[in-house]
């Protein structure tokens, strides 16, 4: 049992850890607090039993080749700002760890498997995970309505844990914020807060974009989600439908979509209240040890492989000229991926373009400790490869879990998980994952079979900035 400010839990123990689930730490965001700032949690009278993770936030299923990939889970209720924390047994003073999920800013959630925390609770890290409002709830661009409510929820849950996480051994000064995917893009964009960047020891961001783009086009899916609704895009309006109403007129218009189309998705959106820079631009100047990366092959999440060999020359071509790439450029790619088909190419494009080329600049300008990894092992399943998110069961020490098993296969290499976890609880526990730092010679941790460190990879294609395509400020 521990006691925080708004009452006692009675958590669960195991081989050398304690844990608390579903504790809240934001009233339910629902009625009266519908697209409003969360308002904190109130105080219980008798113990509660944090034994079950608390209810997910309103989403719909993945689709598509996807969903045999990647799973969701559905909590019914309410009561969906809730955190979990994972805790060293005795632990006191220890490093803490908090963590954001992905899933496009629409989907996840802290309770799949993959995401528990007794690995990093065994080696002596405290380890907190997080639910926040997804989609239509949390990043919505109404005309009345505050913007980055999901980004608000979890500034909300960093502050809950700054004053909070000493009841369970953790140190308030040694956190380190850590996310990948969305929930990367979402530690990027704290960081930007300089209230949060002078209390946090370090940061881990794990195929974060980091843009966020201006309200005109943020909005752009919930314009077109009022519109498949028949209801102006105002708070009022969207607060007269139900999250499940919000969900289908989602799933409408976005039906038959993918990065390739075009179609619009949510977005962290430039806000002068909540995130008056995206975090590309606000990184270089943020004074926290930073640790960032991608995986060589992200692409192979959002393309099945029928999709790409659907991409012939001249669609190449064509897409690679919307999105600013010249001429020469793609002559570098097809220079640094010989023997790649023009699909291929076209996502090691996408996958530059959302994610890898924006990580490289960050840390070719920071000051502060930055370090660089790539996730190169290749999965043999579904012909992934080093795809988005397949890194997730590697560093959380998880190749057993279902999750994991769905991504790497049965056989994946138990060795270059003990690796990288515990790369990453060295960076949580010292500050310094273990590798040199990128300005020293612009360096790169490459997981694979075999961890090495090796000069940047491709550095010729990401070797100055072209134009972006437009509006991607």
């Amino acid at each position: 049992m521990v006691t925080v400010s708004s009452g006692r839990l009675i958590g669960t123990r195991g081989p050398g850890w304690e844990r608390y689930l579903g504790i809240p730490y934001g009233l339910p965001p629902f009625a009266e607090r519908r697209f409003a700032p969360p308002v904190p949690a109130e105080a219980w009278q008798d113990a509660r039993v944090a034994d079950a993770h608390g209810p997910t936030a309103p989403q719909s299923p993945y689709r598509g080749a996807i969903a045999g990939i990647l799973t969701s889970v559905v909590i019914p209720g309410d009561d969906i700002l809730t955190l979990n924390v994972w805790a060293p047994e005795h632990a006191s003073g220890a490093p803490v760890m908090l963590w954001l999920h992905g899933g496009a800013l629409e989907r996840g959630t802290a309770a799949l498997e993959v995401y528990d925390g007794a690995p990093f609770a065994r080696d002596g890290v405290v380890f907190v995970s997080v639910n926040y409002r997804l989609g239509a709830e949390g990043f919505s661009v109404l005309e009345d309505a505050p913007r980055n409510l999901g980004l608000e929820d979890v500034a909300a849950a960093f502050a809950w844990v700054r004053r909070e996480i000493a009841a369970f051994g953790g140190d308030p000064e040694r956190i380190t914020l850590a996310g990948e995917s969305a929930g990367g893009a979402l530690v990027a964009a704290l960081l930007t807060r300089p209230e949060v960047a002078a209390a946090v020891a370090g940061a881990i961001v794990q195929s974060g974009p980091l843009i966020a783009e201006p309200p005109r086009r943020a909005g752009r899916v919930t314009r077109a989600m009022a519109k498949v609704l028949g209801r102006p895009a105002t708070k009022a309006s969207f607060a007269g439908a139900t999250p499940d109403e919000l969900l289908e007129a989602r799933t409408t218009q976005s039906r038959g979509g993918s990065p390739l189309s075009g179609t619009p998705g949510y977005t962290l959106c430039i806000d002068q209240d909540t995130l008056p820079r995206a975090a590309r631009a606000a990184l270089p100047e943020v004074a926290v040890p930073l640790l960032i990366g991608t995986n060589t092959d992200e692409y192979r999440l959002w393309f099945d492989p029928a999709a790409l060999a659907r991409v012939g020359p001249l669609r190449l071509r064509l897409t690679a000229l919307a999105l600013g790439v010249s001429g020469r450029r793609l002559r570098a790619y097809r220079a640094a991926w010989p023997d790649a088909s023009p699909g291929e190419l076209l996502g090691q494009v996408l996958t530059d373009r959302v994610l890898r080329a924006d990580a490289i600049a960050v840390a070719r300008t920071r000051p502060a400790p930055t370090w660089v990894y790539e996730f190169a092992w290749p999965s043999p399943v579904r012909e992934l490869r080093a795809a988005h998110a397949l890194e997730l069961g590697f560093m959380f020490d998880a190749l057993a879990s279902e999750d994991a098993r769905r991504m790497a296969g049965e056989q994946a290499p138990q060795a270059l998980a003990e690796q990288m976890h515990g790369d990453w609880v060295r960076f949580v526990s010292t500050g310094d994952p273990g590798w040199s730092v990128f300005s020293d010679a612009e360096r790169v941790r490459r997981y694979d079979e075999e961890t090495t460190d090796v000069p940047l990879p491709r550095a010729e294609v990401l070797a100055a900035p072209e134009r972006r395509a437009s509006g991607s400020s």
